[in-house]
């Protein structure tokens, strides 16, 4: 049996996209996510956040920092990736992070929570996959 590995978020923006070229001149953007869940707890209305970093891949993060911006609602797919890295210390560290695959808006031009938004609604698809010594970070 082969396994699977999908992740499907819907959320916010908690900031605009970043933007950065690899050594090798390929375009990686990062997102940070918000997803919220809100629950009653003795009468009183709680929330919890988690934040997620979603990761994208050339035309894709090109789209993403031209087109997002902070506070928009987002459905995205992906995967689960886990990196590894030696910090300046000499510890390994770890980040676990999603690999983006496909992004939709789920907002029209009327409902936009943000700012500077020109009303084009791409969807966003990639299948690459960069290799390791591509990631800038």
């Amino acid at each position: 049996m082969s396994s699977v590995n999908k992740v499907i978020l819907v959320g916010r923006l908690g900031q605009d996209p970043e933007l950065r070229a690899t050594t090798s001149g390929q375009n990686v953007c990062t997102l940070s996510l918000a997803t919220s869940k809100t629950w009653t707890k003795d009468g009183k209305k709680e929330t919890k956040t988690e934040w997620h970093r979603i990761i994208l891949w050339g035309n894709q993060a090109e789209n993403a920092r031209k087109y997002l911006k902070k506070g928009r609602l987002l459905y995205i797919e992906g995967e689960l990736q886990t990196r590894s890295w030696e910090d300046q210390q000499g510890q390994k560290r770890y980040a676990t992070e999603i690999l983006g695959q496909n992004i939709q808006f789920l907002e029209s031009n009327g409902d936009k929570k943000s700012d500077n938004y020109d009303g084009y609604e791409p969807e966003f698809s990639s299948n690459s996959r960069p290799m390791d010594d591509d990631i800038p970070f």
